[in-house]
């Protein structure tokens, strides 16, 4: 039997009248569809639109249930956590708190919150809700569990102090499990996933920017069972410099352009509604004959020399770039070089342009179903979000044999404090859409620290110094084979096109685009099994070429009809580098300099996206 179809945007799902918190405030009609809660005030003052009546589902991150803790109140509560966009652009968190009191006792309406609070979630989870059957919690799947790796020195160094102080407390209120790992030195990640057990994760999500994922990526290919470790799904979480990936998953949300901490909560949102997007990945041969995997780009030229060059800037955060340009463009080369690729079979048109918060104890999420013991790496400088009551210097997750330093989420105040007011009313405490099953988490045992206190540093302090240039990548053995590629050095097929002559820039791109506010390929999705070729020939102007990468911001760079400017969609490429310096990267990763030949392989990966366009607002 066919499922049936979804809802219209404005067909009502749920309609029902609440009480707010405190007890005594106004009153108000709800309405839920599926992209939208509709607030109307009934009493004291109705209004037909008051004052945030329409919260739609963009901006909500998740919801629970709670009760009073006076068992004279018979109400039941619902809570809503949103980040709706300020007049100036920024988000910050609200909560939105409904008392569910139509009938006379508590079972009643805690029945009646748990309906409105499943079919939220079902919504924000992109389930869909039973024709005419019972909305309940058992609708619900178990709470995703997800690894995150954290770079403390990513960007400018705020990494850290972001995730506990946005992405902790937003993922905790979408009702997601983690265990979070700061990475300590370089290739960390790496090693980390290729000796874990996969099977407790639902997802591997980098707090950091590209290099991080990079690694991830590797390890997971790298593994004898990469055919089932690439399947793991990987998400991304910007704060580090570049941000290129995360700002294609922000624009395949729907969401406008954005930079920094909005950047960041706008693809922890869409972290918070699930799903998964399939992801290309480019197989990179080099000089060696050591292979690697690109999920973002390979460059040669001007690109990968402003990438390398203003490392030493890199406290600027997404500034060193700017800067790195206007260095790059004073001291501007050309490289003599040759580019071959096999193009698509079905090549597009030439491009055209392309439009700390506190937390209150009463707001602390649901348990999380156990993990399966699993024997993995250890969780070094590790946080776990499991809700254990005792406190002590640490606590031990399942499956983790260390213990992990200790992290209050939620502020872990046992009054809410700040965001109801109301003297005399009794505050709320938690009330689980599921029950605990056996063997709950909250059973875990606790274990003392043996090595001093928790190191995870208040502020992280300046980054360490860039890496030397350059040794070559270590060598994926595994992997799926190359099949479009011919041994590096021997002649090409006759159906590839080859390219020579001097050349400002070579760029490779998969996703669209090259920086979080850089659109190189405007066209160029997540799975169109394409690699995106875009070349600079000699000749070029430096101020050409400032407005090819002003242009880019928008994607309209192919539409100011510059003659050096190239472009091509391929399946397989190889670059062979006649000049005898230069820098190439990978995913903004310096690699040898040499001849290097790739193949993409379409869909290989799973990226953590959010539904597509599922924060798209009208005009």
């Amino acid at each position: 039997m066919a499922p049936p179809p979804p809802p219209a945007a404005s067909t009502p799902l749920l309609h029902g009248e609440f009480g707010s918190y405190p007890a005594r405030g106004p009153r108000f009609a709800l309405t839920l569809t599926s992209q939208a809660l509709h607030i109307q005030r009934l009493r004291p003052k109705p209004e037909a639109r008051p004052r945030g009546g329409l919260v739609p589902l963009a901006e909500v991150s998740g919801c629970c249930t709670l009760r009073s803790r006076s068992p004279s109140d018979p109400g039941a509560y619902v809570c809503i956590y949103t980040y709706p966009q300020g007049r100036r652009g920024g988000r910050r968190r609200a909560t939105r708190t409904f008392r569910a009191d139509g009938a006379a006792t508590y079972e009643e309406n805690r029945a009646e919150a748990q309906r409105w609070a499943s079919a939220l979630t079902c919504l924000l989870r992109g389930l869909p809700l039973p024709g005419d059957g019972e909305i309940t919690p058992d609708l619900l799947p178990r709470p995703a569990r997800l690894l995150l790796l954290v770079n403390p020195f990513g960007g400018r160094g705020l990494a850290w102090q972001w995730c506990k102080n946005h992405v902790l407390p937003m993922i905790s209120e979408a009702g997601l499990s983690f265990n979070l790992i700061q990475t300590e030195r370089q290739n960390h990640a790496r090693e980390l996933v290729q000796g874990l057990s996969l099977g407790g994760w639902d997802g591997i999500v980098t707090v950091s920017g590209d290099g991080l994922l990079y690694e991830v990526l590797n390890g997971l290919l790298d593994r004898p069972d990469w055919q089932e470790a690439v399947k793991v799904p990987v998400g991304i979480l910007p704060c580090g410099s570049g941000n290129a990936l995360a700002g294609a998953v922000n624009q395949h949300g729907g969401f406008a352009p954005c930079l920094g901490l909005d950047l960041l909560l706008n693809c922890s949102l869409l972290l918070c509604r699930g799903g998964g997007h399939p992801l290309d990945l480019l197989s990179v041969t080099l000089a060696s004959g050591s292979r690697c995997f690109s999920f973002l780009s390979v460059a040669w030229g001007f690109v990968s020399d402003v990438d390398i060059q203003s490392e030493r800037f890199r406290a600027l955060g997404s500034a060193r770039f700017t800067l790195g340009t206007v260095l790059g463009l004073a001291t501007l080369h050309t490289y003599r070089g040759r580019l071959s690729y096999l193009p698509a079979s079905a090549e597009p048109a030439s491009p055209t342009s392309a439009s700390g918060l506190p937390r209150a104890k009463s707001e602390l999420t649901l348990a999380p179903d156990p993990a399966p013991p699993v024997a993995h790496s250890p969780l070094h400088r590790s946080v776990s979000d499991l809700p254990l009551p005792l406190p002590q210097p640490a606590l031990a997750s399942p499956g983790s044999p260390e213990p992990l330093p200790i992290l209050s989420l939620n502020g872990g105040g046992p009054e809410l404090a700040g965001d109801w007011g109301g003297a005399g009313d009794a505050p709320l405490s938690p009330d689980p859409l599921l029950p605990s099953p056996p063997g709950s988490p909250k059973a875990a045992l606790l274990s003392p620290i043996t090595e001093g206190p928790p190191e995870v540093p208040a502020s992280p302090g300046p980054p360490p110094p860039p890496p030397t240039p350059v040794a070559p990548a270590a060598e994926c053995k595994w992997g799926p084979p190359d099949h479009l590629l011919p041994p590096l050095g021997s002649p090409l097929p006759p159906d590839w096109v080859t390219l020579e002559g001097d050349f400002v820039l070579m760029l490779a791109i998969s996703p669209s685009h090259l920086g979080a506010d850089l659109v190189a390929a405007p066209h160029a999705r997540f799975d169109d099994g394409l690699v995106h070729l875009i070349w600079v020939r000699s000749g070029i102007s430096r101020a050409m070429l400032l407005r090819l990468f002003l242009a880019m911001e928008h994607g309209s760079h192919f539409s100011l009809g510059c003659p050096q400017l190239g472009y091509a969609t391929a399946r397989a490429f190889r670059l062979e580098p006649l000049t005898p310096r230069g820098v190439l990267t990978v995913d903004g990763e310096q690699v040898e300099y040499g001849p290097l030949q790739a193949q993409i392989h379409p869909g290989l990966g799973t990226l953590l996206t959010g539904p597509p366009g599922s924060y798209r607002q009208g005009p």
